[in-house]
């Protein structure tokens, strides 16, 4: 990096030409990136961190380097097994959900966990509607108890009542907030779990507007996978509605226990290398007496497991080698 290089980070990306924030003055910029950072099958997308360099006789920016990516929010394309980028160097997965209506569902929060782990981005699940909680549902405490065996994680909040106070938690909109300074997110969630609020809250309403296409980010009606990053004040929100889908289908069945760390440790103590985890398997660690689903570990173990089979089940329904035939027609 020359010593006129500027540090920007992509927040908008046109094709050649990209909208960069200026490191420490936030100002915005137009610059075009050149030819040899573009190379076939590979391209910029917001959130990466990027040396930019003046033309002095025009004025205008170039993108002279791409920084070492930190993640990548990404699917895969099956056809081609080749990562299809939609944005890079996230800080947090905001998964939010929902205590009241609709339902929780701890298989969706468990679905966007595999995600999280896939893109090597920190997770954070949040349990929006909190007024509306009713214990007889589902169990927060255990809901935690799972979160906190993987180290994520969690506040419970209101986002239509600033005033709502922490019942079941210790977290609540202060901590969150506090939580995302000075950090990049990108917020994901089943539909009617109140994104939108939830970011308009967060941003002190200053971003009623913008929300109404920030609502969409997870499942929505986008058809495209254009992205841009939005500057929240305290914290930047990564607004890709390409990553709308639950769908896992682009993961290989045989690496879906990489993306269950709890469960990939405890794995390693099968007795076969090809052990599926199922109840019928010989030597299958998951069964042991350490892991009675009678006991409270084994219980939680369990409810992993099942999410795992469920995934596992998804995904295999068409072999991965034929999905690859399937799309290279």
């Amino acid at each position: 990096m020359s010593e006129n290089a500027i540090k920007a980070k992509i927040i908008r990306s046109h094709q050649r030409d990209f909208d960069c924030l200026i490191e420490g003055t936030k100002d915005v910029v137009k610059a075009t990136a050149l030819g040899n950072l573009l190379k076939k099958g590979e391209t910029l997308v917001v959130g990466d961190n990027v040396c930019l360099e003046t033309i002095p006789e025009t004025g205008e920016y170039l993108i002279k380097e791409a920084l070492e990516r930190k993640n990548e929010i990404f699917r895969v394309l099956v056809r081609v097994s080749k990562k299809k980028v939609t944005a890079a160097n996230c800080d947090y997965l905001v998964i939010l959900s929902s205590a009241a209506r609709p339902k929780f569902k701890r298989g969706i929060v468990d679905r966007f966990l595999v995600r999280a782990f896939q893109w090597g981005v920190e997770p954070i699940v949040v349990f929006n509607k909190m007024d509306g909680y009713d214990p007889e549902e589902f169990d927060i405490q255990y809901e935690v108890l799972r979160l906190k065996e993987l180290g994520v994680k969690y506040f419970e909040i209101c986002a239509l009542d600033q005033n709502y106070e922490t019942q079941y938690l210790k977290g609540g909109m202060h901590e969150f907030k506090e939580a995302l300074k000075g950090k990049t997110a990108l917020f994901v969630g089943q539909s009617g779990v109140g994104k939108s609020e939830t970011i308009s809250c967060l941003s002190d309403g200053e971003v009623e507007l913008k929300t109404k296409k920030v609502g969409k980010v997870g499942k929505g009606s986008h058809t495209t996978t254009w992205s841009e990053i939005v500057d929240l004040g305290d914290f930047y929100l990564i607004d890709s509605p390409g990553i709308r889908s639950f769908s896992l289908d682009d993961i290989d069945p045989e690496e879906l226990i990489e993306y269950f760390p709890d469960l990939k440790e405890i794995s390693r103590h099968c007795q076969f290398s090809n052990c599926t985890h199922e109840p019928h398997n010989k030597g299958c660690a998951f069964y042991s007496e350490e892991y009675d689903p009678d006991t409270e570990e084994g219980l939680m173990i369990h409810s992993r497991l099942e999410s795992y089979h469920l995934f596992y089940s998804e995904i295999s329904e068409t072999p991965f080698w034929q999905k690859k035939k399937k799309y290279s027609k």
